[in-house]
């Protein structure tokens, strides 16, 4: 569905991603993880097109959309959510929602019953008159995945869409982004919660320092040597195989 190849971009000289390639099937839920700094959210940006990328392509269902503007990748059905939540805060929870299905939906009725319906598959239904400004960050993570829901995206980018929850509400979103792929759209998430992206992913992919490092299962991934020396820095894993060898003697 997605299709991702020798993307790079710099920011003076910083060189933020660096000919990283990956693929998205369709109806799996597939994950990009790394350390803080990585260039994740820079990535999601050059496939969103909140970024022009300096080299490399992005191809979506087949079609070229390398550089195109976020509201006509939108239009394709690519949507992305962001990793800080600003809904208005002045409108409604159903009218936040409506904001999305607008991008499909002219007629305001329309629109706010999209709402309702959407607000539905995140847990929202009961919420749908309160103010978005009043919501806690639980609620906004919901809010945010429901108005990019409302644009019918086909493929859907999270964005640590589970930062600042507490174990039950990280327990609850999981379940909820399950229920969204069961219902016929595509994922991928960048996650820094590793019990999540372990019971999610189908596949997994790590990025450091703007490169791709390892990709595979997440089981297999997580035990790569080059993956537990860029989360917990140099020698580690040494120190980690010295520890399991001891407990095993």
């Amino acid at each position: 569905m997605l299709e991702v190849r020798n993307l790079s971009k710099s920011f003076g000289g910083l060189r933020a991603v660096s000919n990283a390639s990956l693929s998205v099937a369709e109806g799996k839920i597939t994950s990009l993880i790394g350390p803080n700094g990585a260039g994740k959210t820079t990535m999601f940006a050059l496939i969103s097109g909140f970024l022009k990328p300096d080299e490399g392509s992005v191809t979506f269902k087949g079609e070229d959309i390398t550089a195109q503007q976020p509201h006509s990748i939108c239009q394709h059905g690519l949507v992305r959510t962001f990793q800080v939540v600003q809904p208005f805060a002045n409108l409604s929870v159903r009218e936040n929602i409506a904001v999305g299905a607008h991008t499909r939906i002219a007629k305001r009725a329309k629109a706010l019953e999209k709402a309702s319906e959407v607000a539905a598959m995140v847990g929202m239904e009961g919420m749908l008159d309160q103010s978005a400004g009043a919501l806690t960050i639980a609620g906004r993570k919901r809010l945010e995945l429901a108005r990019a829901l409302a644009t019918e995206p086909s493929l859907l980018l999270l964005d640590e869409v589970m930062a600042g929850l507490n174990a039950t509400e990280i327990h609850e979103i999981v379940d909820v982004v399950r229920s969204i792929r069961d219902a016929g759209v595509t994922i991928f998430l960048i996650e820094h919660v590793m019990q999540a992206v372990m019971s999610l992913s189908d596949y997994t992919y790590v990025l450091n320092y703007g490169a791709m490092i390892a990709e595979g299962e997440p089981r297999d991934v997580t035990r790569s040597p080059e993956v537990i020396e860029a989360y917990l820095g140099h020698g580690a894993a040494e120190r980690i195989a010295a520890m399991e060898a001891k407990a095993d003697a």
